[in-house]
């Protein structure tokens, strides 16, 4: 007998993924789950696929594990996660409004913002320290970058690297929009200076003082916006003196709100999370 589950499908600013409590259902093989329902014209269609559970140990409340379209597992999604925290709250498995969510790159906690009416209007996670020299991420001498450069096909970018759990590199354009985000973002994933791929943005700081960015995610290509991604773009931005410590990230799906806390030195990111629908589908 075929076995279904039940699923939700959500989105946080446009990055879309497919949601499963696994509280109550087991999903044997998420790899080939995420790459058959994530089909955009003959699954359900999504970025990917995000299994919630319990934590396993006492520091934190629930778990996350994410896999994208091709199937590879994720470390972190920021957008995933403030997703994670509506679906809690507003199916009412807990009623708390901080909630700790062990992901792969530690425990990230999530303050959810309420509408009057106590459903989640936004979310804003904690998203720790961004580190900025990693050998594991990147093939350098010391696993940094700042404005370094990287050849791709036919063009030389300059890119900052900032991981934020997952590697990524920040590439500031003077015209995003002339900017083939899925040829160059392809090739640079696969660059051989990142063991583990890398995700790629490029951006582009506009007169009004927002960023516009554009994202190639390691695994799943072009998304309508990445949470780790917003981070970055914004950590990268200060940095290089691009913007303060604070920016407004436009992304295809919406604006996501960074800061870059100079207490802590965490990176923080408030944005939406937003329901789209319920269903259920067969296990692969």
């Amino acid at each position: 007998m075929t076995k279904t589950v039940k699923f939700t499908k959500m989105h946080g600013a446009g990055n879309d993924y497919i949601y499963v409590d696994t509280l109550l259902y087991n999903i044997p093989d998420p790899t080939a789950a995420s790459i058959k329902w994530s089909e955009r014209h003959t699954g359900i269609g999504s970025d990917g696929l995000v299994l919630i559970g319990r934590a396993p140990i006492p520091e934190a409340d629930y778990s996350m594990r994410i896999f994208n379209a091709d199937g590879s597992e994720a470390m972190m999604c920021g957008n995933a996660s403030r997703c994670i925290g509506k679906y809690l709250h507003d199916k009412g498995i807990t009623d708390k409004t901080e909630i700790r969510l062990l992901t792969l790159s530690g425990i990230k906690v999530l303050k959810l913002h309420l509408n009057a009416d106590g459903t989640t209007d936004s979310v804003t996670v904690d998203m720790l320290e961004p580190v900025l020299s990693c050998k594991q991420q990147l093939a350098t001498d010391d696993g940094s970058m700042t404005e370094g450069e990287m050849t791709a096909c036919d063009r030389t970018f300059r890119g900052t690297f900032v991981s934020m759990g997952n590697p990524h590199f920040v590439i500031f354009t003077d015209n995003i929009d002339e900017t083939d985000i899925a040829r160059y973002g392809a090739a640079l994933e696969r660059n051989e200076l990142f063991p583990e791929r890398c995700n790629i943005e490029f951006a582009e700081v506009k007169a009004d003082e927002k960023i516009r960015t554009r994202v190639w995610e390691r695994g799943s290509g072009i998304t309508m916006a990445c949470g780790t991604g917003a981070c970055a773009t914004a950590v990268a931005a200060a940095l290089t003196g691009r913007a303060g410590r604070k920016s407004t990230i436009v992304m295809d799906g919406g604006e996501l709100e960074i800061e870059w806390n100079d207490n802590d030195n965490h990176v923080y990111k408030t944005g939406p999370a937003t329901f789209v629908f319920d269903g259920e589908v067969e296990l692969p």
